[in-house]
């Protein structure tokens, strides 16, 4: 099994070029980020050389974080503000080589909401084509985005049926879909064919994987059953020190 360390959480201490060179030290065979933005480009695609690492995706910004905006392409009305920063990470994902960006929805509801976020998510898949990345998009669960406009992997699979891009994808965060819907095996088997990562954390308090209320000795199991071999992504807190809670990197590798 391969593994990302996601460096929105992991060694966030640090600064990002030397969060990838922890992650490579430390085991993991990719890593991904939330929102880049602060660093060069040119000194993160030079950590990913040195290390080997490729960083597999980002995060559109959130927009106005200190007003408490989570995302903006579901927003009605913020049409130019979402395309630009779907346009910024798009840029910052060709200069570091990342696979795919996760189109952040924010917090919305309504026809509205969801002819803005299929408009704008078409917009994105357009525009990323070209390169060969992928869009993602995430469901949130309610306890920690209460709001958001992205919920459930139903709605998010109807969502892409819609666009009908090729490069739109689901990103499935084991966490967040227990939280809202659990039955992980069985979804995970059924929506396979949509998805385009797979994130973990402990549940309900997303620590790391060997705590909680969820198996992941047997989900990682039948994750491999099913054939995926891309690197899954740990999206969990540490409650000290990112090098002192890697235990469950050496037992399920």
């Amino acid at each position: 099994m391969q593994f990302s360390a996601n460096l929105g959480f992991l060694w966030a201490d640090r600064p990002l070029p030397d969060a990838i060179r922890a992650a490579k030290a430390a085991g993991f065979d990719a890593v991904e980020c939330h929102w880049p933005y602060a660093y060069d480009p040119t000194d993160v695609k030079a950590a990913l050389d040195e290390t080997g690492l490729q960083m597999l995706g980002l995060n559109t910004s959130r927009g106005d974080v200190a007003a408490g905006e989570n995302g903006l392409a579901a927003l009605p009305n913020r049409e130019a503000e979402a395309r630009a920063a779907i346009d910024e990470a798009l840029h910052y994902a060709r200069n570091i080589g990342a696979r795919a960006v996760h189109a952040m929805a924010g917090f919305a509801t309504g026809a509205a909401a969801h002819h803005t976020f299929v408009s704008n998510l078409r917009y994105a898949a357009a525009q990323a084509a070209p390169d060969g990345v992928t869009i993602l998009i995430e469901p949130l669960n309610h306890y920690d985005a209460k709001g958001y406009f992205l919920s459930t992997t139903e709605q998010a699979t109807a969502i892409i049926e819609e666009v009908a891009a090729p490069n739109l994808r689901l990103m499935f965060d084991c966490y967040h879909v227990q939280l809202m819907e659990g039955d992980l095996t069985h979804r995970l088997s059924r929506l396979l064919p949509y998805i385009g990562h797979i994130q973990f954390a402990s549940v309900p308090d997303r620590g790391t994987p060997d705590e909680g209320e969820l198996n992941y000795a047997h989900i990682f199991a039948h994750i491999r059953r099913l054939g995926w071999v891309q690197p899954l992504g740990a999206e969990y807190k540490p409650k000290t020190d990112t090098d002192l809670t890697l235990d469950w990197l050496k037992t399920h590798r």
